[in-house]
């Protein structure tokens, strides 16, 4: 097999019937997030403005709040709190008290951002993120509700999405449609490390060359980040969604230690592919660090790929689901990749055909019923696994 032929090319995409969960009046969902807390309860958002529960015990939607009159872009739980949500709509963020119920009103606003927000992400400590078209991200101090610090200058174009990092409190990670990740000190306000996937380097590196693989740029849709202490504690990583198809697990502790912990710069790795590589970011003032790097040499995505999330299900974080423009679901064992074993490699588990392009995904912690996807229908689609 030559090195550009698809090595899982053998192993056609899976047709599963999904369970649907309906509850949105048009348009497409745009996000879901499962409940850690109540296992079995999901949420979601749509362009239809509305906010639907789900208890996947039962059949029917169990709460529809309309949230907003424009659609709503992304959601999440507060933390500690899975009662109070936050919902982006537009330039402005919602919060709103499920116990309310269906007549339930914002309870909190916020509009400190000028364009519209992508995504919002909240920390631990009572801090929310709002990633916008301008590029800024937002810190909102929603404890004394203010805001609490801008981030800018690290992306030159829309600013996509943004996580926070649970083990380093006062970190956030982000990603852009100018191809960059960065990761902040967010109460300094500013950034700690930076990978530019546009880069030359990185560009002349890649494996996009490969026959099927997708020609987009490398720009950054999705940033998932994984839970502190998943397998055994080996690993803290975060992983990013690639326009060009491919999905890159980036050690984030070795990137974020001091330069002298890391030892020589290790320069002139030669592919990028889904085994354990040591690749620069293209700037010539840090040091390489670990990341894989997953495309469709492995059986990777052959369109953008629109959001990753670490799974909750099963042992917490062993594998990592990838959902993308190409009606594509995949499962992934990718701590293989980091593994020190000779041929190592992430490998493909799970190829789902959801015959829609995938807008989010998320992962609940149940042993059935704990895939959700949202595509651009207006239904939620529920897959298990194994």
């Amino acid at each position: 097999m030559s090195d550009t032929e698809p090595a899982a090319a053998a192993k056609a995409p899976t047709e599963r019937k999904p369970r649907r969960l309906r509850g949105h009046k048009k348009g497409a969902v745009t996000c879901c997030v499962a409940s850690s807390a109540r296992p079995g309860v999901v949420a979601s958002s749509g362009e239809d403005g509305c906010l639907c529960w789900f208890d996947l015990r039962t059949k029917d939607v169990i709460l529809t709040i309309e949230a907003a009159n424009k659609p709503i872009s992304s959601i999440c739980f507060k933390a500690g709190n899975e009662d109070f949500i936050y919902a982006s709509a537009g330039n402005e963020i919602l919060a709103f008290d499920v116990r309310m119920g269906s007549q339930s009103k914002p309870l909190e606003t916020y509009n400190y951002n000028r364009d519209e927000i992508n995504q919002i992400a909240v920390s631990s400590k009572g801090f929310l993120a709002a990633a916008d078209d301008s590029g800024d991200v937002k810190i909102v101090n929603t404890t004394q509700k203010c805001l609490y610090k801008r981030l800018r200058e690290a992306h030159t174009s829309i600013c996509s999405t943004v996580q926070f990092i649970p083990w380093r409190p006062w970190t956030v990670i982000t990603g852009g449609l100018d191809s960059k990740l960065a990761v902040w000190d967010f109460s300094k306000g500013r950034t700690l490390f930076s990978i530019d996937y546009g880069s030359p380097e990185l560009q002349n590196g890649s494996s996009s060359g490969s026959a099927g693989q997708c020609f987009n740029p490398a720009f950054v849709h999705s940033v998932a980040v994984s839970e502190e202490g998943i397998l055994g504690g080996l690993y803290k990583v975060c992983a990013a969604a690639r326009g060009d198809g491919a999905v890159d697990v980036i050690d984030l502790e070795y990137e974020l230690a001091p330069a002298k912990s890391k030892g020589p710069s290790r320069a002139g790795a030669s592919t990028m592919s889904s085994k354990r590589t040591d690749l620069g970011d293209g700037s010539s003032n840090q040091s390489q660090g670990k990341r894989i790097h997953i495309d469709y040499t492995m059986g990777g995505h052959t369109a953008a790929v629109s959001c990753v999330a670490f799974s909750a299900f099963g042992e917490k974080g062993k594998f990592l689901v990838s959902g993308g423009n190409d009606a594509s679901v995949k499962l992934w064992d990718w701590s293989k990749g980091f593994s020190s074993e000779t041929n190592s490699t992430s490998e493909l588990l799970l190829d789902i055909d959801v015959k829609k392009k995938v807008n989010w995904l998320c992962t609940a912690p149940t042993d059935s019923d704990n895939l959700i996807v949202c595509d651009t229908s207006k239904v939620v689609k529920v897959y298990n696994f194994p």
